[in-house]
């Protein structure tokens, strides 16, 4: 007997779907330091922020569907 099934799969796309998704969305929303602008971490690139929550959104979203659909 398999752990989780034979749906393994299934929930590993969707637990690193929406951790790319949700991961992306905390970087760039995460509060900046007052008065310390050129401090701290770098902001991350919006570009390529948004085309990752895109695929970590679709993965996930295709992967329940799956699990919903059986």
């Amino acid at each position: 007997m398999v752990f989780l099934g034979d749906d393994i799969l299934r929930w590993l796309v969707l637990a690193l779907g929406a951790a790319l998704a949700v991961g992306n969305i905390l970087a760039l929303t995460r509060p900046r330091p007052p008065g310390a602008a050129g401090e701290g971490l770098p902001r991350p690139p919006l570009g390529r922020s948004l085309v990752m929550v895109a695929l970590g959104t679709l993965a996930a979203i295709w992967a329940l569907a799956s699990l919903v659909a059986g």
